[in-house]
């Protein structure tokens, strides 16, 4: 199936779409079959947009209503407070807008009934505004959905930075300024958006960059507010029915019965294998025959299954499967890097023998890196999983820039000439014209702002960041760079390859023995052009919705404000639960273990304390591993080729190799059964249903995911707040997760750990 079909639509077809409905005609693409077609200028036409985005517009409609700042920034609000209080559990919990999109509605609604239309003057100044200026609709609550993005961390968790304040004072055990954490929050998130919102003419407003993950968000708010003409049980209705049962069942794999999270069908057959338990199990091992029946673990690392297009789905699935199930079965077995000392899946550091890197013993008081105590305790080690994933972020950033020369070089560069001259925008960049846009300054004034403040808190409190002016610089040239090929890559198959690894490869050679600088420089570069994209992302649901882009703007800049103040308020007060993250320390069940911050310490040890030149330079043990650049850049070139000697065959194209990269890559943290759940829930849904059953698709798919999303997480919290907080916990076999106490045990003869037999 080829997900971009072309049409054979002519110029003066796409020329005579019309721009405005009647608001009062009850238009709904659903049960219509969507008479207007969603086509650029180049014939290309995106079926799941078609689909799913109306051509309606009222451009009448208030935005800028008392309900959108006070529900907007409620939202903002608590999602930022509870996704950075969930991001220290062993299981994570994610709170996404979609739950404050959902609860936004019928407070709407009732503000709307109750409030008086009084007019109110704001003190010397001219504005003037209505506490109620009539029916809540869909544009207030997309805005209030924004504002509960950024407090979702843009689905992702709190303020990347915030990883920075954990290593600092709960793994590296020292100190660092509150206001150097504020500044470092609210700069690293906000930067990318300068240049940004100079790349929507590329990123945005053509109609082939659909960003697949928006329509899911489209889908409930039409059905929220439209009215279902079709037959059968209504969107409404069906969102309701499936919220309310997502949210009962959670309570089995969330409290009662966590075993749903992974079950390990092989672990069972034989308890007493480690081999057979290295196979089997879902959480330490290769997963073979493992299943999940967890929502939130089938949607944890590579979103919803039911959102991502199927030919990325497809690519996903085979690199998932190409480096787990015959790269690391021949690695392993074959005691590559020595393998078999250390566990088969594992983000952990070791010494030679196999034992846990004490990684106080070698930072010195300044913390650097000890060098004397670093040749004394001996080489890092890691498992050899562990050190191929690092390959694997290698080959995906050089594949990212050769995939978008090959096969989207023209495109961009056609997309560079059309944007001067402005040739026939889709139906949707005509009906945006009618608002006024952002002046370019707006955008350049906050890039530079941001550079600015940034250069000037790395100079100020570069004791505790250890980050020079020009790193920040690098870093943020680096990351605008980077942003328009993976954003091309986001708007057209859903998925974001990082630049974490590159970031931390470039800076560790540069300043080595500084573990701060580091994960200052990671952030400054990676989530900086994180942040662009989920900016654009965001505009470009604004742009599917039709909102006036300077509300869009002020929105999005003030709610991650908002957002990044409340994460690191939470954070420094969670901070002070004894003995938070040390899993050594700990008491038995304590959920605080975070996992996360584990591998964020994890990385600012092998990347800044240690360095790359150490570990994967000419003499470091994983020097292989840069191999990996060449074969990522090269591997796109055979599928470019093949496309070009055969161009009737339409599946060539759609061969992906940034994605399928980017499918391994998210392992750690994500797991085998993370990804094999996701893999079997996406096919079902975007191929077998998509194709066979394409009414109910079009209706009832993205509500799902949506549904799905907010029941899970309405349960979470209702659990900890109710069960969780007090340490009640149910101590029986349904709540041993996996059933494979043995997968993360070694295989090498000799080694003694804990726990494991010896070979």
């Amino acid at each position: 199936m080829s997900l971009l079909k072309m049409s054979e639509h002519s110029e003066s077809e796409i020329d005579t779409t019309p721009l405005l409905h009647d608001p009062g005609e009850e238009v709904s693409s659903y049960s219509k079959g969507q008479s207007h077609v969603e086509a650029a200028s180049d014939g290309v036409i995106i079926e799941e947009v078609a689909l799913t985005v109306s051509t309606v517009d009222d451009p009448s409609l208030p935005v800028w209503t008392f309900r959108t700042w006070t529900l907007g920034l409620i939202s903002c609000v608590i999602l930022s407070y509870l996704n950075t209080f969930f991001g220290y559990r062993t299981e994570p919990l994610t709170v996404t807008a979609i739950s404050a999109q959902i609860a936004a509605l019928p407070v709407g609604h009732f503000m709307a009934a109750t409030l008086p239309n009084k007019i109110i003057a704001i003190p010397f100044t001219t504005w003037r505004f209505s506490l109620n200026p009539g029916p809540f609709n869909v544009k207030e609550h997309v805005l209030i959905t924004i504002f509960a993005n950024a407090g979702s961390g843009f689905g992702s968790g709190p303020a990347y930075a915030i990883g920075i304040v954990n290593i600092v004072k709960a793994f590296y055990r020292r100190s660092i300024s509150f206001v150097a954490c504020l500044l470092l929050v609210l700069t690293t998130q906000v930067l990318g958006y300068g240049w940004a919102g100079l790349l929507r003419k590329y990123l945005v407003e053509p109609a082939h960059m659909w960003w697949p993950s928006n329509l899911v968000q489209v889908s409930i708010f039409r059905t929220l507010h439209e009215k279902d003409q079709g037959e059968g049980i209504s969107r409404s209705q069906f969102f309701l029915m499936c919220l309310v049962a997502s949210f009962v069942y959670y309570t089995l794999p969330g409290y009662f019965l966590s075993t749903l999270t992974s079950i390990s069908w092989i672990c069972l057959i034989w308890p007493k294998s480690v081999t057979a338990q290295q196979i089997g199990s879902g959480l330490y091992g290769l997963g073979l025959g493992a299943f999940s029946f967890d929502w939130a673990g089938m949607s944890a690392y590579l979103g919803s299954p039911l959102v991502s297009p199927l030919f990325a789905i497809i690519n996903a699935a085979v690199g998932f499967i190409v480096i787990l199930y015959i790269v690391m079965p021949i690695t392993y077995w074959g005691n590559v890097y020595n393998a078999k000392t250390f566990p088969l899946f594992s983000s952990n550091l070791f010494t030679g023998n196999g034992q846990p890197y004490n990684i106080s013993a070698i930072v010195n008081d300044n913390f650097q890196l000890d060098i004397n105590a670093y040749n004394s305790y001996g080489k890092l080690h890691m498992s050899t999983f562990f050190a191929i994933t690092y390959g694997i972020g290698f080959a995906a950033i050089t594949a990212t820039v050769t995939h978008v020369m090959l096969f989207h070089g023209k495109e961009i560069w056609n997309l560079s000439r059309a944007a001067l001259h402005d040739d026939h925008p889709d139906i949707h960049t005509r009906l945006m014209r009618r608002y006024p846009d952002i002046p370019h300054s707006w955008f350049l004034i906050l890039a530079i702002a941001g550079v600015g403040v940034s250069i000037a808190t790395c100079e100020i409190y570069k004791k505790q960041l250890q980050l020079p002016w020009w790193a920040v610089i690098l870093a943020c040239a680096m990351a605008s760079v980077f942003t328009l090929p993976i954003g091309v890559l986001t708007a057209t198959a859903n998925q974001t390859p990082g630049l974490n690894v590159l970031s931390e490869y470039i800076i560790g050679y540069v300043l080595p023995g500084q573990p701060i600088a580091n994960v200052c420089f990671k952030t400054y570069g990676y989530i900086s052009m994180s942040q662009a994209i989920s900016f654009l992302q965001d505009f470009k649901l604004g742009h599917y919705m039709k909102i006036p882009p300077r509300s869009m703007f002020i929105v999005q800049v003030i709610g991650t404000i908002v957002a990044g103040i409340i994460n690191l308020v939470v954070a420094w007060w969670m901070l002070t639960i004894p003995n938070i993250c040390d899993i050594q320390h700990l008491p038995p069940g304590s959920p605080w273990t975070c996992p996360n911050d584990r591998v964020f310490f994890d990385a600012s040890v092998i990347w800044g304390l240690v360095g790359p030149k150490r570990i994967f330079g000419p003499s470091g043990l994983y020097r292989n591993m840069n191999w990996f650049f060449l074969g990522g850049a090269l591997a796109p070139i055979p599928v470019w080729l093949l496309s070009k000697a055969f161009p009737r065959v339409k599946w060539i194209p759609l061969i992906n190799v940034p994605i399928m990269l980017n499918g391994a890559g998210v392992m750690p943290p994500a797991t085998a059964v993370n990804l094999t759940s996701w893999v079997l829930a996406g096919l079902f849904f975007n191929w077998y249903v998509f194709e066979y059953h394409k009414e109910w698709w079009q209706r009832y798919n993205y509500v799902l995911s949506a549904a799905f999303d907010a029941g899970t997480a309405f349960m979470g919290v209702v659990l900890y707040f109710s069960l969780g907080i007090n340490n009640k916990t149910l101590n029986w076999w349904g709540n041993h997760v996996d059933h494979c106490p043995l997968a993360q045990c070694p295989t090498a003869p000799g080694i003694v750990v804990a726990g494991c037999p010896v070979f």
